[in-house]
């Protein structure tokens, strides 16, 4: 009707994306089926190929923002759609993945009931084939040095579709990183981590749907994402010696068990040629030994404090 303006969103909702048309119509169903309207839902389309534009040009709902171009890949996309956010609020939703319904207003929830607060992470369901696995964590508040030492021990569960935070923390990090393709909600956490700590729920609000073709799901190519991460937070091994490398040594492990020997043995090369990891195998082990030993007391120490994760 003339004359009449939508309402201010409360929160936005970011999705790069780059042809997946079907998953994708997926996601925005979810977005502006959620018990909570007052939301905008800003989909960056990567340079779609396969009638993304088109499919969504015929969903007729205001709150939906298409914005097409060729960016530097997903992270680039993400960061086009913070810019662009109206909200004081914003989560992100990968294309491939799907909120359940209460996702956005018990988020808000969570704002609202602490102004102070700005970094949340939810729990979800992460389906791979037939298989279910419920990703919980414990519900509590984290400093930034222990939201550092969970991302540092891979102790707390994240995904892209987990992060919610506030627009002006997010720019006053600058964003997400786009040297970064792999581990880049790692990297984000980590570097919010230098300025704010976070609130972890239990709350399963979202379903991750484990694609063929997803980055994180590849067993290749993980020394050398892993050796990026670490060039862009060096004091990582200073204030962690063992952890970098019970990470590689436990990834060679990993492919030796199920009879990935080449991928083990091209693992353990990038490692060595790699300048920010470089462990030779000596370390590698003396790493895994101490590392894993780090690991089990902070999630112990994690579970003392905060309880024992939900079932």
């Amino acid at each position: 009707m003339a004359g009449i303006t939508e309402p201010t969103p409360l929160i936005t909702v970011i999705t790069p994306t780059h042809d997946r048309r079907e998953s994708v119509l997926r996601a925005v169903g979810s977005v502006l089926s959620q018990s909570m309207p007052r939301l905008e839902h800003i989909v960056v389309d990567d340079g779609s190929t396969d009638g993304t534009e088109a499919a969504l040009a015929r969903i007729q709902d205001p709150r939906l923002i298409y914005v097409g171009a060729k960016w530097r890949g997903a992270n680039a996309a993400r960061n086009a759609g913070i810019e662009r956010a109206r909200a004081p609020v914003v989560t992100f939703l990968d294309s491939d993945d799907v909120y359940l319904p209460h996702r956005l207003e018990r988020t808000l929830a969570c704002f609202d009931d602490n102004p102070t607060l700005q970094v949340l992470i939810s729990s979800f369901v992460s389906l791979k084939g037939n298989r279910a696995t419920n990703c919980v964590n414990r519900d509590a508040f984290v400093s930034p040095t222990m939201l550092e030492r969970t991302l540092v021990a891979q102790t707390i569960f994240i995904a892209g579709s987990a992060i919610t935070a506030r627009r002006e923390a997010l720019l006053g990090i600058g964003g997400y990183d786009s040297d970064i393709t792999r581990m880049q909600d790692r990297e984000l956490l980590l570097r919010l981590a230098r300025r704010h700590g976070a609130r972890l729920s239990e709350d399963i609000d979202w379903t991750k749907y484990n694609s063929e073709n997803s980055i994180s799901g590849c067993r290749n190519g993980y020394v050398e994402a892993y050796a990026n991460l670490m060039g862009k937070h060096p004091h990582i091994a200073d204030a962690y010696p063992h952890i970098p490398p019970y990470m590689i040594s436990r990834q060679i492990i990993a492919d030796i068990l199920r009879g990935r020997i080449p991928q083990a043995f091209e693992g353990y090369m990038a490692n060595r040629s790699s300048k920010a990891l470089g462990y030779s195998l000596p370390e590698l082990m003396h790493g895994y030994v101490h590392g894993r030993r780090w690991r089990r007391d902070l999630y112990n120490e994690f579970r003392d404090k905060f309880g024992a994760r939900p079932a």
